[in-house]
């Protein structure tokens, strides 16, 4: 790998004193040439508590290699996520815009080409830019990002949904040495010129299964052992840098997109509420030659800030659309001990969107943390930080002054410019996978969004629905069934407990159990494609053809690029002598997915039956291909093979089949 040096004309530059945000721009020069911009590296570390950095005073001993990069960075010990969900916190640290303005507060939802974006600006000023993911919830192409792949020249990603039996590290998500691995190798093929790697490790979030040594090291607290795990992995990434001489030159940003709860609360992972557990998160960024090296800045940061304080750094002007503030800000001096306070927002739609309870919204500012909320909250997080004692019922006039300042920094901050798109189908079937509640329910206006039940009142039935999603995707659907149960028979309408519980027993083949939870899920949700299709499944499997196909006919119109809702409704309407449009179907089918085994089964089987088996041997011929231990498949197509007068074909197809079974007939 060639060594990048920076040119000496801007050692000057780097050697200025550093100072915390101010709210005006910095002003710069004329733009850099490629030679003069420093490489960049952004590593951000999902679901990772603050609590557990050695540079933020754990003792617990997890951190040593992100430690020694704290001695050598500048350290933020109050920094804030402003959303507790992976997909939507990244939005807000690579835009330097809030939630409320890019709208990505939720999986699934494409990232606009309107907003600014860290990767695409760095791109334009001559950046080599590679991406490497950890989890499907940042996988812009199959997974629930959109659009995060803009002004990536390498976005590394490609995962799929885990089928049972399925190692979860080689579908939905990867070990974080993998991730370094990746990453390694892009860099040792980037040519001379500035490089801008985004390294993402989701080793900390659940389910906590850290791999050996660690696993048996933190046997007791498997989540210390993936933090651990993750930090041996930043080790390996800078190691490299130090060994081809590129680690003292390149600014390195590290952070957590949010951090976990473990219980506090009530919360057992992340996404419901707005506490310290789940949107305090170690910041730390270490410039190039380590200028600043050891300040600790203790002012409020936001992840919002984070890109334009990688641009200014950089010697880019941040773009007049990213809200964030720069951080350290060159040409004056540095005084980490500055009374300024600076509010720091958070919002989470998650409880409204997945559960139908209310969403949530908070201000921390001055000593205070107040929270919107049904039963709102308000805490002194000097003399109570675990904000254990709610004062908003004997303090009202400070918790109205701090309503009415969150209400007016969300009116500020917001857009409506960016449209709100819904999640396919497709995608709330992978966020299942990673323990998410999917929604299908529209974009509701904020007001809206702060209606229905206090999620504190509730918080047990987010548990409850985690772990059984969980236990359906590991198939341990007699596991899942209770947990269901005791959730319904809380909130017995509740559309996502519903549709767990029908899916479960649906996979038990108890398809009778299964239709009417279904049924309650497409009658509050009529635009849920999911619901609709698994209430299509039950409904076939029951031998209720007929009113099966609506339900798929509502699944393919909610979700025209999905392939096997395309074949069921091929299937359905084959069952229900509607060939022709079973062939339309199934011509749908393989314009999306050509691989598709069951379609081409499908399709080459009903042309063999209708006397056309020429006509159907590509699509047999593609299904032996495809699984070639299906018997059914050879059977199928030794028939076809026999009606054109290919004897000996037929004869060798006959005998695949006997080798997979019982003795094909004659």
């Amino acid at each position: 790998m060639a060594v990048r040096r920076l040119a000496l004309s801007l050692l000057p530059f780097l050697l200025l004193p550093i100072a915390p945000a101010a709210a005006q721009r910095p002003k710069t020069s004329s733009p850099r040439t490629p030679s003069q911009l420093p490489n960049i590296i952004l590593i951000t570390l999902d679901t990772t508590r603050a609590d557990r950095m050695g540079f933020l005073g754990s003792k617990r001993g997890l951190t040593p290699n992100l430690d020694a990069v704290a001695q050598q960075g500048v350290v933020f010990t109050r920094a804030y996520s402003h959303v507790p969900l992976t997909t939507a916190s990244h939005t807000t640290i690579l835009t330097g815009t809030y939630p409320q303005f890019n709208h990505v507060n939720d999986f699934g939802v494409p990232l606009s080409d309107k907003l600014p974006y860290l990767p695409d600006i760095l791109h334009h000023h001559g950046y080599q830019t590679g991406a490497f993911v950890a989890s499907l919830v940042l996988d812009p192409l199959d997974g629930t990002a959109p659009g995060f792949d803009r002004g990536f020249d390498v976005y590394d990603a490609s995962f799929r949904l885990r089928r049972h039996g399925a190692d979860r590290y080689q579908t939905v998500e990867r070990r974080a040495e993998v991730v370094v691995s990746h990453a390694l190798g892009w860099l040792s093929h980037v040519p001379n010129g500035p490089f801008f790697l985004w390294v993402h490790l989701y080793d900390a979030h659940d389910p906590y299964d850290p791999p050996p040594p660690f696993r048996e090291r933190y046997a007791s607290q498997p989540y210390d052992g993936e933090i651990a795990y993750a930090d041996f992995c930043v080790g390996k990434l800078l190691n490299a840098l130090r060994k081809h001489g590129l680690y003292d030159e390149t600014l390195i940003a590290v952070m957590a997109d949010h951090g976990e709860s473990l219980g506090a609360h009530g919360e057992n992972t992340h996404g419901v509420f707005l506490y310290d557990e789940t949107l305090h998160v170690p910041l730390v960024i270490k410039l190039p030659l380590n200028r600043g090296a050891g300040r600790r800045i203790e002012t409020r940061a936001g992840l919002v800030d984070v890109a334009p304080t990688i641009l200014s750094a950089a010697g880019i002007a941040p773009p007049s659309d990213m809200q964030g503030q720069t951080l350290l800000e060159p040409g004056k001096t540095a005084d980490s001990t500055s009374p300024e306070d600076r509010p720091a927002y958070a919002e989470t739609d998650y409880p409204h969107r997945a559960f139908g309870w209310s969403a949530l919204r908070a201000m921390r500012t001055g000593k205070y943390l107040y929270i919107q909320a049904p039963q709102r909250e308000l805490y002194n997080q000097v003399s109570d930080p675990d904000a254990a004692h709610n004062l908003a019922g004997s303090s009202q006039a400070v918790a109205d002054t701090l309503a009415s300042q969150l209400t007016d920094f969300r009116a500020k901050t917001s857009q409506t410019l960016v449209e709100l798109a819904k999640p396919d189908p497709e995608k709330m079937q992978k966020l299942q996978a990673l323990g998410y509640v999917g929604s299908d329910a529209s974009p509701a206006q904020d007001d809206k969004k702060l209606t229905g039940l206090d999620p504190k009142s509730r918080i047990e039935i987010a548990n409850l629905l985690h772990d059984a999603m969980f236990d359906v995707e590991d198939a341990s659907y007699e596991r899942a069934i209770p947990l269901l149960e005791r959730a319904l028979a809380v909130q017995p309408d509740m559309p996502v407990a519903n549709m767990q519980y029908g899916m479960a027993q649906a996979r038990l083949k108890h398809f009778d159990k299964a239709i009417a939870p279904l049924q309650k899920v497409v009658a509050q949700q009529p635009d849920n494609g999911m619901g609709h299709y698994e209430l299509g499944l039950a409904l076939f499997e029951t031998g209720e053809w007929k009113r099966a196909a609506p339900e798929f006919e509502a699944a393919v119109a909610r979700a025209p690029r999905w392939a096997d809702a395309h074949f069921s409704l091929a299937a359905v309407y084959a069952r229900i002598d509607r060939v022709p449009d079973a062939m339309t179907e199934l011509d749908s089918t393989l314009g999306i997915s050509p691989d598709h085994y069951r379609a081409n089964l499908l399709r080459g089987r009903i042309l063999s039956l209708q006397g056309n088996a020429l006509g159907g041997l590509n699509n047999l011929e593609k299904a032996t291909q495809v699984q070639p231990d299906s018997r059914e498949a050879h059977l199928f197509l030794a028939e076809a093979y026999a009606q054109v007068g290919r004897a000996s074909d037929a004869q060798n197809e006959r005998a695949a089949a006997e080798k997979l079974g019982a003795p094909a007939p004659q």
